[in-house]
Formats: structure tokens, sequence, C-alpha cells
């Protein structure tokens, strides 16, 4: 059987879960390797297969469209359903909400490896999106539930956040690696044997937690049901935008359904007894501005590998691995910033390192606009990648500590929840402005004659890098906002004494 609720509590001053009646405490690093391993793997899952779609295309013979659903199939799944996910693992627990994500992820890897066609294999990564956005919450809430005193909880989650930053990067390495060397089908069924491992180590080493009462009958379905349908008909417009003009009743149509279906939602909320997303916790301004910071810096980033990823092949002419070798020093740099923001935060809390970072990858966007047709990685690419990764490691913890902090525990996953929907939300609003941007303006250069193929897509992509500098300027701005550590640890304490 097994541990009851009251069974499990952190022993004082430690933050280690206390040994249930007769038996051992369940071990800390145990659950913080199995829940940063879980949730590298969901965010490599996002850009792993971009290096791969041009062997996939030619292997099932994809036409452009279904190419880009392959993409966008994923990311629909995912933040379509992230707050929904993140409220399961407060209504049934997080261990069966890690497993149960976990499980439909792993499964879905497998299906999508053995796809004939374009039709299964875009239903097999809406799956996994779907699988993702109830195991992406659950291995946050996990780590705010088993480290419970700060400085562990700090670290714990310095670890989560660098693991995350890494997991995006490494996705175009892995990718390379694999597509060149062991085929396409590999960059799905490289999950299979790692989600097999994760399941069976959380069924040895996760705990039992508490788990809401009355479960998933006090979810609101009404709720769940408009904001799920909202945030997917948001998504499905922005990645329209990829095929169709933004005036088009194919983009338009669905934004303003994910207006309506919004507004239903807010509604709702303010009427139920048990809301999905108690509208109380929208007037944290903490946690609100927190997650703007990181919709805005998300919208930078998430576009930038992209840009960056056709500019090497497109370009600068590299293959696969090379291209997905060239993204090497940017995980370095971000391990490197989450590394310098887990050491530093408990004695400058998160603004401080929230502007440092959106200002220092405001200046590597900038720089990198600025590269050439003929340029060259060492020169023109290196140095300004290296900044706007290392800002994107500097300020990813710091905008989930201050976005969780002086949140009740029973509310832990609905803001992790609330974290990773700004994140995908705003990666796919990034990527669909900045890749509009680029063709828009890469067209325009190709109309007026007089350069090259390469220097129009250089052209095209630097303004796009332009408007990426924007968006972390505005981040910037937000970070400029949030409250002082002092402030923040007040709250934490008010919310702890509740």
């Amino acid at each position: 059987m097994g541990t009851s609720p009251s069974t499990v509590r952190p022993s004082a001053g430690t933050g280690r879960p206390a040994a249930p009646p007769g038996g051992r405490p369940p071990s800390t690093t145990a659950v913080l390797v199995i829940a940063c391993a879980a949730q590298f793997m969901v965010v490599l899952d996002v850009s792993i297969v971009n290096v791969a779609l041009p062997a996939m295309r030619a292997d099932l013979h994809l036409t452009p469209a279904g190419q880009q659903w392959i993409v966008n199939a994923y990311t629909l799944g995912f933040a379509g359903l992230l707050l929904l996910g993140g409220r399961i693992a407060d209504l049934v627990g997080p261990r069966r909400a890690f497993l149960t994500g976990l499980g439909v992820f792993t499964l879905a890897s497998l299906v999508g490896g053995l796809a004939d066609g374009a039709g299964p294999l875009i239903a097999a990564r809406a799956a996994q999106g779907v699988g993702g956005a109830v195991l992406a919450p659950a291995t946050l809430t996990l780590i705010m539930t088993t480290f419970t005193e700060p400085r562990a909880r700090t670290r714990a989650m310095g670890a989560w956040s660098a693991v995350m930053a890494a997991g995006g990067a490494a996705g175009a390495v892995v990718g390379g690696l694999l597509t060149e060397y062991a085929g396409w089908r590999w960059v799905l069924f490289v999950n299979v044997p790692v989600g097999v491992a994760l399941f069976l180590a959380a069924l040895a080493y996760v705990p039992r937690g508490a788990v809401g009462r009355g479960g998933l009958r006090r979810m609101d379905l009404p709720g769940a049901v408009t904001v799920t349908a909202g945030l997917t008909a948001l998504v499905y417009g922005i990645i329209s935008t990829e095929s169709h003009g933004w005036g088009s009743p194919a983009v338009w149509g669905p934004l303003a359904a994910a207006g309506l279906l919004l507004a239903a939602f807010t509604l709702i909320e303010s009427k139920v007894a048990h809301p999905l997303v108690p509208l109380r916790i929208l007037r944290r301004r903490t946690l609100v501005t927190a997650n703007i910071v990181t919709m805005l810096a998300g919208a930078a980033m998430f576009a930038m590998w992209f840009v960056l990823s056709l500019y090497f092949q497109q370009v600068l002419g590299y293959s696969a691995v090379r291209a997905g070798l060239a993204f090497v020093a940017g995980s370095v740099a971000i391990i490197a910033g989450s590394q310098i923001a887990t050491r530093t935060i408990t004695r400058t809390g998160p603004r401080p390192l929230l502007v440092a970072g959106t200002l220092t990858s405001t200046v590597g966007f900038l720089w990198l606009s600025r590269f050439a047709a003929d340029g060259s990685y060492p020169v023109d690419v290196l140095g300004p990648f290296v900044l706007c990764t290392l800002g994107m490691g500097l300020s990813m913890m710091p905008a989930t500590v201050a976005a969780t902090s002086g949140v009740p525990r029973e509310e832990a996953g609905l803001a992790s929840g609330l974290t990773n929907t700004f994140r995908q939300v705003g990666g796919a609003v990034g990527l669909a402005v900045l890749a509009t941007v680029a063709s828009h303006t890469t067209a325009t250069r190709l109309a007026e004659g007089g350069v090259s193929a390469a220097q129009a897509l250089t052209d095209g992509f630097g303004r796009a890098l332009l408007v990426g500098a924007v968006f972390t300027t505005c981040a910037l701005a937000g970070a400029l906002t949030l409250p002082t550590r002092r402030a923040l640890a007040r709250s934490g304490d008010a919310a702890a004494g509740a």
C-alpha cells in the first residue's frame, strides 16, 4: 500500500520528506534526477525533429504543409493542454500525473517511429504533445513538493531550469547526429528506452504524495474544455501564419474563436465553486509579470534556434550534423548561465538576474542580426550566439522562481502549468512572427532584384533577429518592474502562514 498523505512530511529545516513509519525517506536526489530527465526529454522533442525534416520528407513523400505539421502538431497538443495538465497534477497528485504523462509520451514516440505515412506521424506527434502537457508540469510540481527548504528548492529548480534550457538547445545536436547515423525514425525511438527507464525509476523512487481532496471529481470540466479549446485555437491560428497571410480566414478565424473561448473561460472561472484557474492567482502581480517576461523571452529564443538552423543549412551550406554541432556552444552557455543564477539567486533575488539575462540576450540579438551571407561561424555567429544563450540561462530559473514565489503548495501544479503555457505560447507567437518577417523581407529583396538568394535569405533572417531583440527589450522592461528579494520573501512567508 502507498504512504498516506499525512505520513509524507518534510523534516524540519532539511527540505527532505520524512520517512514513512518503518521505512526510509524517499531519495530527493533520485526524485530530482527523474524530474530533470523527464523535462529534458519533453523539451528536447520540441526541436529534435527540425533537422530530421528533410529526411522525413524524402522517405514519407511529405508535402510542405505535412512537413510543417510534424513540428506544429507537437506544439499544438503541448501548449493547448498545459494548463489542464498542471491542474491534473494538483488534483490527482504529481506521481500519478507524472506516470500518466510519461506513459502517453513514450507510447506516442514508439508509434511515431513506426509511422509509414504523414497522417500517423502527425497524429503521434500530437499525442506526444498531449503526454508532454501532463508530464512537464508534473516534473516541476514534484520538485516544489519534494524540496521545501528554500535553499534546497532553489538548487533543485536551478538544475531543472538548466536541464530544460539545455534540452531545447541540444535538440538540434541530437537530431542531427541521429538523423545522419541512425535514420530519422530514431529521433522518436530514442524516447522509448529512456521513457521506460524513467517509468520504472518513478515507480521505485517517487513517493505517493498527497492528492487533492475529491481528485478529478473536483475538475472544472467547462473551464477545462473552454481553456483547452481556446489555447488550441490560439496556437493553431498563430502557426497557420506559416502558410497563410495574417488576413486569411485560416488565421483570423481561429484567433477570433480563441478570443471568444478564453473570454467564456474567464466568465466560467468567476462562477464555479472549484475553478480550474482560480482568478485570485492572476491577481498575483509577480506571477503575472514573471510569466509575461517568460513569454517574451521565449518568443525570441524559440525563434532564434529556427532562424539559425536555416542560416546554417541554407546560407552557409552546413550538413545536418554540422548544423547540430554548431549549437553546442549555446548549450554550454545556457548551462553556465543557469549555474550562475542558481549560485547567486539566494543573495540577489530573481529581479537582478532577470534584468542581467534579458539585457545580455538583447545585446546578443542586436549583434547577431548583423551576420553576413558570406560570413563564418567563428566571426559572425559564435560571440552573439553565446550572449543570447547565456542571457537565456541567466533568466529561466529566476523567472520560474518569481512566478512560483508565494504560491500555496496545493496550487503548485497550476503555477507551473501557467509558466509552461506562457513559455510555449510565447514560442509559438515568436516563431510565427519572426518566420513571417523573415519570409516577407526575403521575398521583397528578391523582387527588388540585384541580390543573390543567399543575400536575400540573410537579410530576412537578420530582420527577424532584430524583432527578436524587440521582444527581449520588452522582457527587460517587465523584469525591471518585479519586486525585490525582500518583498518576494514576505509574500512567501504570507503564503506559508496561510
